[in-house]
Parts: C-alpha cells; sequence; structure tokens
C-alpha cells in the first residue's frame, strides 16, 4: 500500500430521473452543456463549470427548502443541489428563468438570516435546486464558485 495520500475530488453528482427525455430537456433548457452525447438517453452528462460540496444539517435544510423532515420521505433525502450566483438580480433572474423551463418553485427568494438572498425550485423530479447568493462566497468568471480561506 502507497503512503501517497490522493487529492480528494468530488466529480459528479448523479440524479434519478423518471423520464431521461423530458430531463434531458429541462437541463439543456437551464443551459447546462450535455457531453458525451453518444450515451444517447442511457446516461446524460453536464457541463456544470464546478462542483463544491456543503454539509448542513437535514432538519435545517429541510426547513429551508419547506419541505418536512419526519417522516423522511422519499421526495427529499438531505441533499439539495445549489445555484451560487453573484448578486440578488442574478438570483431572480436565474428562479424565474428555472420556472420557465419547466421547475415547480419551492420558495420565493427572499432575505435570510445570514445575510444572503435564497430562494428554492425543484426539478421535474423533485430534486430541490437552492438559488442563492451568499456573503463571502464569491462566483468568479470561470463560473466556479471561490471560498475564503
Amino acid at each position: 500500500m502507497s503512503n501517497i495520500k490522493p487529492i480528494p475530488r468530488f466529480t459528479v453528482i448523479t440524479l434519478g430521473v423518471s423520464d431521461m427525455r423530458a430531463s434531458i430537456a429541462f437541463y439543456e433548457a437551464l443551459g447546462f452543456s450535455r457531453r458525451m452525447r453518444t450515451t444517447g438517453e442511457a446516461v446524460a452528462f453536464f457541463d456544470t463549470g464546478g462542483t463544491v460540496i456543503a454539509l448542513f444539517p437535514w432538519d435545517q435544510l429541510a426547513s429551508d427548502a419547506t419541505l418536512p423532515d419526519q417522516p423522511r420521505p422519499t421526495s427529499f433525502r438531505g441533499v439539495t443541489l445549489a445555484w451560487n450566483c453573484s448578486s440578488v438580480e442574478e438570483v431572480d433572474t436565474v428562479l424565474d428563468f428555472a420556472i420557465a423551463c419547466g421547475a415547480s418553485l419551492l420558495k420565493s427568494a427572499h432575505k435570510t438570516d445570514y445575510g444572503g438572498y435564497s430562494g428554492y425550485f425543484a426539478d421535474p423530479d423533485n430534486h430541490a435546486w437552492e438559488v442563492v447568493v451568499a456573503p463571502g462566497i464569491e462566483v468568479g468568471d470561470d463560473r466556479r464558485v471561490h471560498l475564503p480561506d
């Protein structure tokens, strides 16, 4: 066994969907660039521009997304996806755009108790997305989230 410690990386979030064609169309409509189209409808890969993982208590995350915590329903499994934005205006634009693409609004955008601005939408399979601008989290020109040390 090697003594070299691997560099951790988080590379793929795989969402289970009920209708591949509809879900592919939804994520393309949101503007994510599909890659490896040779997979057809067996699996679809989208370039998201970068990924960050965050940890948050299950009950608080459910509450923030206005989803029930108990009993733990199949519609919420303690995970949300996030679309970080650079401004309040961008949050509003993204939420409106997602709804126009077929998303359902879970929670209207609002000022948060931590000084940010956030709202939630659900994709066609009810995967919850937070659209947020948060203090101290910068979205660069490279579309990636930059976190302070």
